[in-house]
């Protein structure tokens, strides 16, 4: 199963994808990416044969899906229980390659992946968090729909300056009645 939007797709990892998303993920202490995605958290190097030990936790796992644009890996779509018991699910992305940021990439990716859990799972609303430094993150939530359902003030640290945590969400009544849909 995968999912298209033009030369974009959103797929299954499999195992030719993971020295790849190793490279892009955990080979740096610091790679460019991490300056957006919650940079306030720790990152960790792994080797390569660590990370190859835990393989089960990409390859084909239904919560976190490769991103490719003209057959070439760029990122991972993703989703995890908040509290499943109540269908609570929050998504994340991550374009680990800079050369695609800023072209609509990540806005065409999260809306096939939003498409696809409101189609396989019985979800009354999918969403977000980010911090406000993010303000990228933030354009794309608002460019789909989204609403900011939630700003916590000044609680995340980061080089010496504070950040709001911003949480984003949409009910699938909401999505189901937008334009935006693919």
């Amino acid at each position: 199963m995968s999912y298209h939007d033009n030369e974009l797709r959103i797929r299954p990892i499999i195992v030719g994808d993971l020295p790849k998303l190793w490279e892009f993920i955990y080979k740096e202490k610091a790679p460019e990416w991490k300056k957006w995605d919650a940079p306030y958290f720790e990152h960790k190097h792994i080797p390569f044969d660590e990370f190859m030990w835990n393989k089960d936790h990409y390859v084909n796992h239904e919560q976190r899906w490769a991103i490719e644009v003209a057959g070439e890996l760029i990122g991972t779509v993703s989703y995890y229980w908040e509290h499943e018991p109540s269908r609570w699910l929050e998504i994340g992305i991550g374009i680990y390659n800079p050369n695609f940021w800023s072209g609509g990439y990540g806005t065409r990716a999260i809306i096939l992946w939003i498409n696809h859990l409101f189609n396989t799972l019985p979800l009354v609303r999918v969403g977000y968090t980010t911090w406000s430094g993010n303000e990228r993150m933030i354009k794309v939530g608002e460019k789909i729909g989204m609403k900011m359902e939630g700003r916590l003030r000044k609680c995340r640290y980061y080089n010496g300056e504070y950040y709001d945590s911003i949480r984003m969400g949409i009910l699938r009544e909401e999505w189901e009645s937008s334009p935006i849909r693919i």
